[in-house]
This record gives C-alpha cells, structure tokens and sequence, in this order.
C-alpha cells in the first residue's frame, strides 16, 4: 500500500534544499488532467527527486507505469529512495543517463509526456515526444515562462539564450496543427498540448 502521506516530507526537503519541483498551482492543474483521463503510461522528462512522478503515480490507470529520465546521478538516487519510502516502485522507472541519448530509443506510444528538465533542450525534448505521444494523448511543459522573463522584454545576457529557445519552444507548438496547445498563465507557465493527429514523419 502506497503511502502518498509522505509526498508532504519530499516536497519540503526539495523546498528547503531549492530541488526544482513542480510549484502548488501547476501541480493540481496536471493532477485534474490525470484524474480526468486516467493515463496508462506517462513519460517524465526531468525527473529530480521524484516528487511529480510519485503525485503522478496516484492517478495511473490499473497496471499502469511511469518512466521517467534524469541525468544527475545524485537526483536518480534521492528519486529511487523516495519511490521505495512511498511504495509506488512497481508505477515508477527511473531511467538514469541525458534524455536526447534515451529518447530515439524508446518507440513505446504514451498517454501523458511531461518535460520538466534543461529549458534549452525543450524543443529537441518536443520533436521526440511529437513521435511518442499517442493520438488522444497530452504533451506538459513546466516552466515554459521562465519566472517571467519569456513574456517580457527581458534581455540580459545571461538568459538570454534560455528566454529566446522557449519563446520559440512556444511558437512551434501552439503553431503545430497536429496539437491543439494552450498556455496557462500559471506557476512558472504551463504548456498543454493535446494531440490530434498522427505527424507526418517529415514534420518531426
């Protein structure tokens, strides 16, 4: 039995340690979506130490599974303590390694793709989840608004890189006729996309 309790500790210790982990609002927003549909399977793109793919794990159709990837071996280990301290490790595969590496070779369809990792890749992260995303299906971005600075006339040199690849990120995916996408104005900005239709490979 899973002890979903313990999701208050983790979220606290990824708070006090300022762990990247999904913000309150943008938590429950995705949560309504999984209660909704019940997904059978989910791809996490950015798992951390675990905290959204445990919440997510809780509305999982019957025998369903979660991969998610992580790239920092010191997260892959914190994620594996938390999934086994919670119960949930048969709904739940950490996948440790960069996710470009991972992704060309996972050919299953998914009802859920969540990206949460680097803000630079999300594109590259979006033409993989275009192929493995089931038609019916949603692809999530978290952070798409980048504490602001996407939605501003932010310049500084320092962001400028990450606020200019997620500005696109957004145009190429509320521009995909494949999807129909909103952008919620909500925790650090949200992305839903719904897929609609199978693409073309050319258009990958």
């Amino acid at each position: 039995m899973a002890n979903y309790e313990l999701l208050n500790e983790i979220e606290k210790y990824g708070r006090d340690n300022k762990i990247p982990i999904l913000l309150d609002e943008s938590l429950d927003f995705i949560l309504n979506i999984l209660k909704e549909i019940k997904p059978y399977r989910i791809l996490e793109i950015g798992t951390a130490i675990g905290f959204s793919a445990i919440n997510f794990s809780k509305y999982l159709a019957e025998g369903g599974r979660i991969d998610t990837i992580e790239i920092e071996s010191l997260r892959v280990e914190q994620a594996l303590e938390n999934i086994k301290k919670v119960g949930v490790e048969d709904k739940i595969r950490v996948i440790e390694g960069d996710a470009l590496d991972i992704l060309p070779y996972l050919n299953e369809k998914y009802d859920v793709i969540f990206i949460d990792a680097s803000k630079g890749k999300y594109i590259e992260f979006f033409e993989h989840a275009l192929r493995l995303c089931k038609v019916g299906g949603y692809i999530i971005a978290d952070n798409v608004l980048y504490k602001g600075m996407v939605m501003s006339d932010y310049n500084k040199h320092k962001q400028r890189t990450a606020v200019n690849k997620l500005r696109n990120f957004i145009d190429i995916v509320m521009e995909n006729n494949n999807l129909d996408s909103k952008l919620y104005e909500i925790g650090d900005g949200l992305i839903v996309a719904r897929m609609i239709s199978i693409p073309l490979a050319s258009s990958l």
